[in-house]
Formats: C-alpha cells, structure tokens, sequence
C-alpha cells in the first residue's frame, strides 16, 4: 500500500466500500488520497469549505447544489470518506454493465432531480427552475428570458398540469437523453 493514506483503509473497509459503491480497490484508495488531502484539519471528515476548495468543483455554477449533495446524509455538517464514496458512485460510468445501486439510471436521475429541487419538497417549482437557472447563466440572459424558459420547461415536463416538475415528469422528460455517460466521471484506475 506504501503512501499515507492508505494505512487507514482497512482491506475490510475497502471491501465494503467496493460492494457498496462499484469503485475498484485502487481507486478507492486514489480517491481515499484526495479525500485526506482534502481534509485540512486531519479530522477524517470533511466541511462544506474543505469540498468548496476542489478546484473542479469551485468553477461549476452548481458548485453549492453539488456540495450540497454531499451533505444530505449528514447530521452534523461533515462528511466522512464512506458517504463521499456514496456521492461520488453516482457518477461512476457503467462498464461491462456492472451497476451499483448508485450509478442506476434510477439513482442518477434522482440526484440531478434534488439539483432542482432546492427546497427538498418532491416537486420542481418555476422558482427554483429560476434560481438553477440564475447559477448555470448569470447575468448572460435578461431575466424575462430566463423567466421564459423556466415557464415554458414546466408547461412542457409537467405532465399532471401542476404548475411543478414532479420527479415522474423528470424522468420522462429526460428518457431520451443518456443519462448514464452525461452524469459519469471517469475515475483513474
């Protein structure tokens, strides 16, 4: 094993997380590298400051949706390795169809959706479609167009004539797109 990092992995640890996440054992260990050097404070956990300095992420519009993400099974505002790894499986590609539960089209579609729906309540509103969309254009497009687009996306999507995106309407709405290769990082082996 030879650097730092992976004298806190246990071969066990490496293996739960591999059945639970679909990473191989190298890259959990890459991954458990990047996850210590993240971690300023030698804690073992990571801070929504400590995900914000990954360069990648900070240039992304949604950086603060994202990060958000990882946060979601947290009660106490840090993030252990293990539900990082749960978060970074949603985008592991699909190779030799060997799926996780958390790289299903299902599960992926599921994450974009809770991208959307700021205020966690099942829906997608006009508002947050506004305010997703505020992050990934700024200032490039007046507010009337912006204001548009979201009006008529949900007239479109919105298949119960709700006035809201529900996750069915969602999915329907992006059954022709590919999903799995869009929302896939690949990770180094």
């Amino acid at each position: 094993m030879g650097n730092k990092s992976s004298l806190f992995l246990r071969n066990e640890e490496i293996a739960q997380i591999q059945e639970e996440t679909g990473f191989t054992p190298n890259q959990i260990e890459r991954l458990y590298s990047r996850f210590t050097s993240l971690d300023r404070n030698d804690c073992g956990t990571l801070s929504r400051e400590d995900l914000m300095r990954i360069p990648e992420l900070a240039i992304n519009p949604l950086c603060e949706r994202i990060v958000h993400s990882f946060f979601a099974e947290s009660t106490d505002d840090r993030v252990n390795f293990r539900q990082f790894m749960n978060v970074l499986a949603h985008f592991r590609p699909l190779r030799d169809n060997k799926q996780s539960q958390l790289n299903s089209r299902e599960e992926k579609l599921k994450f974009a959706f809770k991208m959307y729906d700021l205020d966690d309540d099942g829906v997608i509103s006009r508002d947050e479609l506004l305010s997703i969309l505020h992050m990934m254009v700024g200032a490039n497009i007046s507010q009337d167009q912006l204001v548009s687009i979201a009006e008529r996306t949900i007239l479109e999507a919105d298949l119960c004539c709700q006035g809201k995106i529900s996750f069915e309407d969602f999915c329907k709405a992006l059954d022709r797109t590919d999903v799995d290769t869009k929302m896939s990082i690949r990770f180094l082996n």
